[in-house]
């Protein structure tokens, strides 16, 4: 005898074995991540709260998860909530560390490398404990009831024994929480008229927040690299000057005074809303005697050369500085 099954009884079949094989959780943690990162680089996306509402689960929630699932692969080893309060603890512990960890790499810390040590880390993990799983019979597997819960919540929305009007009332009130908390993510993530504002800094060679030059030999190159992040809510022209500086400390107001200052470089460029770049540069002093490099962004207006020392600091935009010793081509042996 020959028994057709249905369409539908072939993919549901199929489904229920997909899922037999791949664990639902895990499954779309694998979706979430994918979500998250095209949330994260798509262009009509990576400006709105929906960056932000597949992003957070990312850093907070996520990467504890998949610590634990591999950590606990069977049913009973800890229950829901547990695994959940766990999951956001280690996540806060995770996230630092991995931060941490990309400071001490030679390609630093910035989104795209963020972005891929989490995608490895939650990955790795997602394999783990898929292997740890399978070595369990399947019943004795851990799951996220995901059916039990969606029924558990229409009940609590729709009781059996409700009136239409007690059914209504508690829709109503789903709805007013739904937007209650879409209405607070986008006025977390909207951007502000007060909220305006530029990021800028400088990075060693190695593009971490270390190495920096600090005894420099006149003429020669150091290479080091400086980063303009535009959040303005607008288009922004900017310039970055270096000038070189020869101080001197007094100890009574417990100040330094610049005697001297010299213009070293200078570029300009244009950087669009939200917008961030990371410029190479050399940092290359011919003369010895100066004690600082001073890194100056103006935004749009830059005064004439006329305006120098502190006036000059303190009409740009943002301002760095390094402390440095410039010595002749024979100062390394000498410091050795």
């Amino acid at each position: 005898m020959v028994i057709h099954l249905s369409e539908e009884t072939i993919i549901e079949k199929n489904y229920s074995a997909f899922f037999k094989m791949i664990p639902g959780d895990l499954a779309r943690v694998i979706v979430w991540l994918a979500a998250s990162i095209v949330a994260i680089h798509l262009p009509f996306l990576n400006t709105t709260p929906v960056r932000f509402l597949l992003v957070l689960p990312l850093v907070l929630l996520i990467p504890g998860y998949c610590l634990i699932t591999a950590l606990f692969p069977k049913d009973g080893d800890l229950n829901l909530i547990e695994r959940m309060a766990l999951s956001l603890g280690l996540s806060l512990v995770i996230v630092p560390l991995i931060g941490l960890g990309l400071n001490f790499n030679p390609w630093g810390i910035w989104l795209d490398t963020i972005v891929i040590s989490l995608v490895i880390f939650t990955l790795v993990l997602i394999n783990i404990a898929y292997v740890r799983r399978i070595f369990h019979l399947y019943d004795a597997r851990f799951r996220v009831p995901f059916i039990a819960i969606a029924g558990s919540i229409r009940k609590r929305i729709f009781p059996a024994e409700s009136s239409r009007v007690d059914q209504l009332i508690n829709v109503t009130l789903a709805l007013v929480i739904l937007v209650a908390i879409i209405t607070t993510v986008y006025v977390i993530t909207a951007p502000k008229a007060g909220e305006r504002f530029t990021e800028f800094f400088i990075l060693g060679e190695n593009r971490t927040a270390a190495e920096y030059p600090g005894r420099i030999i006149a003429g020669q190159d150091y290479p080091m690299y400086i980063g303009v992040g535009n959040q303005e809510n607008r288009d922004m022209a900017y310039t970055i000057e270096t000038w070189i500086m020869r101080t001197e400390f007094d100890n009574v107001t417990n100040t330094s005074h610049i005697i001297a200052m010299e213009p070293n470089d200078h570029l300009s460029f244009t950087l669009t809303n939200n917008e961030t770049t990371i410029i190479p540069y050399n940092l290359s002093l011919k003369k010895t005697g100066y004690d600082r490099v001073e890194f100056l962004l103006f935004n749009e207006s830059v005064p004439g050369l006329d305006v120098t020392g502190s006036d000059r600091i303190n009409a740009s935009y943002r301002d760095l500085h390094l402390w440095v010793t410039v010595g002749e081509a024979e100062y390394e042996d000498l410091s050795i």
